[in-house]
């Protein structure tokens, strides 16, 4: 055996991934992955290993290892980004509404209209990058802006500003 064939890695797969799979599974969540990438592996291989099926058990281990410290440092990471993570909203004593009905208000926007509030009012974006990054005219992300600003209003029962100074 001088290469590795579709017929070697077909009969490989058949005989083994299972129990690759399943010998993966004690070291991370993502068993199939790594049974994956050492079939890859060995498929870039110039020429098989003199014990294939040995050498693919070392590799999903080792993957399998490396999977799950991976994960385990992107855990990490991630619960200590959302302990320093800004809120959208900042809660003050009386303020009318609170931060979790806003934020609920917020998600339950289409996704267009949510999209568009968020990098403008918390990103900063003009609506002219608002439109390229998603694809639109800059009028249309403002017709999506305003929209969402009403959709928003009307979601939490708060009257726009200037609609108040205008009625008697």
């Amino acid at each position: 055996m001088d290469q590795i064939g579709p017929e070697l890695l077909g009969r490989l797969i058949d005989e083994h991934a299972a129990a690759l799979v399943l010998y993966a599974r004690q070291w991370c969540d993502s068993p199939e992955d790594v049974v994956q990438e050492a079939l890859l592996k060995l498929a870039r291989q110039s020429r098989p290993p003199d014990d294939v099926v040995a050498w693919l058990y070392r590799v999903v281990r080792n993957l399998a290892v490396s999977a799950a410290r991976s994960a385990k440092r992107r855990r990490h990471h991630e619960a200590s980004a959302a302990k320093t993570m800004h809120v959208w909203f900042g809660e003050a004593d009386q303020a009318p509404i609170d931060a979790q009905t806003a934020t609920a208000a917020l998600a339950g926007l289409p996704s267009e209209q949510r999209e568009v509030l968020v990098a403008h009012l918390w990103g900063g974006l003009t609506f002219e990058e608002i439109g390229r990054l998603a694809g639109c005219s800059s009028s249309t992300a403002h017709r999506h802006y305003v929209a969402g600003l009403a959709n928003l209003r009307e979601r939490l029962g708060v009257a726009c500003p200037r609609q108040d100074s205008t009625q008697t």
